[in-house]
């Protein structure tokens, strides 16, 4: 598993510790920045996250930033991504098992790390449902950006 991975300066400390959850589960990852709490722009680093999660073919793209909010509206911009701002587990799981999200997305001043973690196992080892429903909602969706 290969997974792009940024933040903003508020999301600096969480991806920290994101990154030490993926080195001890072995994933691959890829940081696109911040490298320090210094104030950074979080749309500069969700588009260098989700160009490269498309260009690339990474499995996965986790991107944090204060509160989540910012990065999800950014990422949602971008043709082909489908980014879930999840505070729970429970939601991770249904956002790869019902809408096939690509990007997590997390909020450095909501969660708590061991939240953080269980909310990222939870979307990166949850598979998509493959439903029939689940897909044809996922096509209306790609109308609406021509994917």
């Amino acid at each position: 598993m290969k997974i792009v991975i940024g933040s903003d300066h508020a999301g600096f400390e969480l991806k920290e510790h994101v990154k030490q959850f993926l080195d001890n589960e072995k994933i691959t990852y890829k940081d696109c920045g911040a490298h320090s709490s210094d104030s950074v722009d979080y749309p500069d680093i969700a588009v260098k996250v989700t160009k490269l999660y498309i260009e690339k073919s990474y499995d996965y793209g986790i991107l944090i930033c204060g509160s989540g909010i910012g990065m999800s509206i950014v990422a949602n911009k971008i043709k082909g991504i489908r980014a879930s701002l999840c505070n729970t587990a429970e939601t991770a799981r249904l956002a790869r098992l019902h809408n096939n999200a690509n990007i997590l997305c997390l909020g450095g001043r909501i969660i708590e790390y061991d939240q953080a973690l269980n909310i990222i196992a939870e979307f990166l080892f949850t598979e998509f449902s493959n439903k029939d429903r689940h897909k044809r909602r996922i096509n209306k969706i790609h109308k609406l950006t021509g994917v």
